[in-house]
Formats: structure tokens, sequence, C-alpha cells
């Protein structure tokens, strides 16, 4: 497998993204991961998405840590400080899953609250499913764990389309237009910092392909089985979705409605588009404070 590493000089003086650099190896890739807040506290799981990388969530990070909470945030393998395979065929949705399975397995995390957006809820939720015991709460922001079994949004069959087959591929300015505001010219450099070419941008193309979206796809068996297990979570299970996302709109009212957790919880709609991260990152960061403030974790002020 030819796999690419990002020099270290592209992530060098990023705004607003002062967190030192931790590491795992997972079948020989470099895997990176913010670490942040007490060592000892019950941990923050924030898992980005397509085509981000943890920086999405540079302003959540030290409101959570300040409340007391320890934030892990990993780069996904094919984003962020984390290795790159060249290969848009060597990503798969198993093989991701894999790869946050040994990410989980190695750190010891336990007693999990995980935050979750886009990819970061195929993959999250359905390791929550697989490692019910390791996780105690769920908030999901725009996303979702589809099955197949649903139709899914015209935008999303245009962005498919256009991930695999545009000759141009801009990061920054694909979660530009997914945000309602207007991202600067140091955090538009931050978000294509882990791409300086071409051959970076594999995983980010693969993602959308990886969606199942037929009831026969790869994923959808396995998919189906973890909804089995969110159905009977009891856990508290939180939406905060924004209310300018063309792609996850409705998604919150879905899981609201099948999984038992969510009942009783203070969902909340916020202002944003699909990156909520950068329009309401701190009503974000203090939807996850409250929720385990209410479970008598971290700094109740």
């Amino acid at each position: 497998m030819d796999v690419a590493r990002t020099p270290d000089e592209r992530f060098e003086r990023l705004l607003d993204y002062p967190f030192k650099p931790h590491y795992v190896e997972v079948d020989g890739l470099r895997m990176h991961y913010v670490d942040e807040g007490p060592a000892d506290a019950m941990p923050v799981l924030m898992m980005h998405g397509e085509p981000s990388w943890s920086y999405l969530y540079r302003h959540m990070i030290p409101i959570c840590a300040a409340a007391g909470h320890r934030v892990i945030a990993p780069d996904l393998i094919g984003f962020g400080k984390s290795d790159k395979p060249t290969d848009i065929n060597a990503y798969s949705y198993q093989g991701h899953m894999h790869w946050m399975q040994s990410f989980l397995d190695q750190t010891g995390l336990r007693d999990i609250t995980l935050v979750c957006q886009d990819w970061g809820s195929l993959l999250g939720l359905r390791l929550a499913a697989e490692n019910p015991d390791r996780f105690r709460a769920i908030v999901v922001g725009n996303g979702m764990l589809p099955t197949g079994d649903q139709p899914v949004p015209k935008a999303f069959q245009l962005w498919k389309n256009f991930a695999l087959y545009s000759p141009w591929f801009p990061i920054s300015r694909i979660i530009n237009t997914g945000s309602f505001r207007t991202l600067g010219p140091d955090e538009r450099r931050a978000y294509d910092a882990p791409f300086p070419a071409k051959k970076y941008k594999a995983g980010a193309r693969a993602f959308p392909k990886l969606v199942p979206v037929k009831p026969s796809d790869p994923a959808s068996e396995s998919n189906r089985a973890a909804w089995k297990v969110l159905e009977q979570w009891e856990k508290p299970f939180l939406t905060t979705f924004s209310n300018g996302d063309p792609i996850t709109r409705g998604g919150d009212r879905f899981m609201q409605e099948r999984i038992p957790g969510a009942k009783g919880q203070p969902h909340t709609t916020l202002t944003g588009g699909h990156f909520l991260q950068e329009d309401s990152p701190v009503q974000f960061a203090c939807a996850v404070n409250d929720l385990l403030a209410s479970l008598g974790q971290g700094d109740q002020k």
C-alpha cells in the first residue's frame, strides 16, 4: 500500500490549533489524535467527518476541557495529521471501523461520551453499538447511521458524483460552502494543510462512495445490526442538528423516535450549515457540557 504522510511543517502555526499531537499505530499506519483536559477524567470522543479533520473541533475542545472533561479528537486515517493511503480503493467502511476499533483498544478509553458529525457518526455510532459497555452517552450533530434502506437526498448523490469525478476537489472551499459563516484565509489554510497534493486526497474522495445507499451495499448488514443495538439504547442520546443542512435534515427526528435514550433529552436545533462546529461551536460544546453535568460529570458551574 502506498502511503503519504503530510509534512509536519504544513501544520505549523495554525490558527486556534495549539494542541500537542499524540499518535497510535494502526495496521502500520500512524493515526493522530488530540488529547486535552484532565487525563483521569471521563473522555469525550469528538469524531470528525468529510472532508475535515480534528481542526473542525478547535473551538469546542477547550470549552469541554475547561469543564473538566478529557477531550479526545482523532484524525481518521486519510485525514489531518494521520497517514493517508493514496489509492482510493484502499479505503472501505469496514477498514475505517477496524482502524477506529484499534484506536479505541490501544487508548483504552471507557465511559466515553461520543460527539459526532457526518462520517464521524457513520463510524462513531457503529463503534458505540459494537462496544456498548465502553460508551455512556452519545451526542449527534448532523449525522446518521444509514443502512441503504431509506432514500438518500438528491444533494448527497450530487456530492458523491462530485467527490468521485471532479478533477478539482478544493477541501477548504467545500467546508466553507457547507458553513453559514465565511472562513478566513488562515482557517482555509488550516483545512487545506493536510492535503498538499492530489495524492493526499484519496481518503476524502472515497468517503461518499462508501455510504450505504442500497440495501445490498457492503456495510448495510452491519449497520442494521448496529441499529438493533441502538433501538435498545437506554443511555443518554442527544441530538444537536443545525437548521441548515440539506443532507442530514430530519435525521434528528428519525433517531429521536427510534432510540430509547433520546426520550426526555434536551434536543436542540443550532444555527448553521452542515459544519455546525464552524457556525455554533460554543452552543454545541455547551450542549455537551450540560448533558454531562446532568450526569454528574465535570464542572457544573
